[in-house]
């Protein structure tokens, strides 16, 4: 009897400091740094690629963004007195997605806006690294496209001459050839899809990413398609074209934004794809891969509530 009053004692000593969650519990020598250098090496072949079709000015509107997107983070977290995080380079790679994410004729100053607004409204206020509810540079892309929908639709024909042409996804014409290597007008990160496989290659081997999320995204972005009546023969083209695949692989598989539990990611996924087939056929604008992540994001608290497991061993009132 005096054993189970001191295990009582003990149990109540320690209530309220223990907390039982539900999995994963994981411990890894892996940092956030580390994660986002994978990333950023998996970019790579991207931004060789705009660069390569869209010319030194691709670099520069790069250079741009990531100096916009560091200088943010470094002058909000010294004003407000807290701890500078810009070495784990989530910056770095927000920088890179923004500026992938537009056309090589964007203003610089436009750019700029951009990578403030990602990272001071959508990341910094809400408490930094982890603690946003969106994708950073999707946010900003959206903001971008409400504030000068004409100058984010300014796309030009990849070469010296510059010259102003339609996207494929809104009409303009491009072999399945030239859409695989990036001979095509676009953003400047979106027109290479040889060098965004590559990428995404990549993060699966070294494990960054799982393979869950763009699969299902892609295969459900296809199969609505196909339901909402295009051809067949031009699903292959919907997945070369436009976002899906820069989305798929280095959005949507964002680790803050999305949920971890493996259902969770199959149903975000398929709302992903859901929503880009939609808007695709039935919107005003050609593309929706940005659009829905942001939604799917805004989704993930319901979804993880609704798919995480529950925890192991919490009993009832005593």
């Amino acid at each position: 009897m005096e054993k189970k009053i001191k295990d009582q004692e003990v149990i109540d000593n320690l209530e309220g400091k223990l907390e039982v969650s539900a999995i994963p519990h994981l411990r890894d020598s892996i940092t956030s740094s580390k994660v986002m250098l994978d990333v950023i090496i998996a970019l790579m072949p991207a931004l060789i690629a705009g660069v390569y079709f869209f010319r030194m000015r691709a670099l520069l509107l790069c250079l741009v963004s990531v100096g916009s997107c560091v200088l943010s983070e470094y002058a909000f977290q010294k004003l407000t007195k807290r701890p500078v995080t810009i070495g784990d380079l989530s910056a770095v790679v927000t920088g890179l997605l923004l500026a992938f994410n537009v056309p090589v004729t964007m203003p610089f100053y436009m750019v700029i806006f951009g990578g403030i607004f990602a990272i001071i409204i959508t990341k910094q206020l809400f408490g930094g690294i982890g603690a946003n509810f969106m994708n950073p540079a999707l946010a900003a892309r959206a903001a971008l496209m409400a504030s000068w929908p004409k100058e984010m639709a300014n796309y030009v024909a990849p070469g010296p001459d510059a010259v102003s042409i339609a996207t494929p996804l809104a009409g303009g014409e491009v072999n399945l050839m030239d859409a695989f290597l990036g001979n095509m007008g676009g953003c400047i990160g979106e027109v290479s899809a040889v060098a965004l496989l590559i990428g995404g290659i990549y993060l699966l081997v070294k494990k960054v990413i799982h393979i869950r999320i763009p699969l299902t995204y892609i295969l459900t972005t296809v199969v609505f398609l196909f339901i909402f009546g295009v051809p067949a023969e031009e699903l292959l083209n919907h997945v070369l074209i436009g976002g899906l695949l820069l989305g798929a692989i280095f959005m949507a598989t964002d680790y803050v934004t999305a949920p971890v539990s493996k259902k969770g990611q199959i149903i975000f996924a398929i709302g992903c794809g859901l929503i880009t087939a939609a808007i695709r056929v039935f919107g005003s604008l050609p593309e929706g891969v940005s659009y829905s992540i942001l939604v799917m994001n805004c989704a993930t608290p319901l979804i993880e509530k609704l798919t995480t497991p529950k925890p192991f061993g919490r009993g009832g009132k005593r």
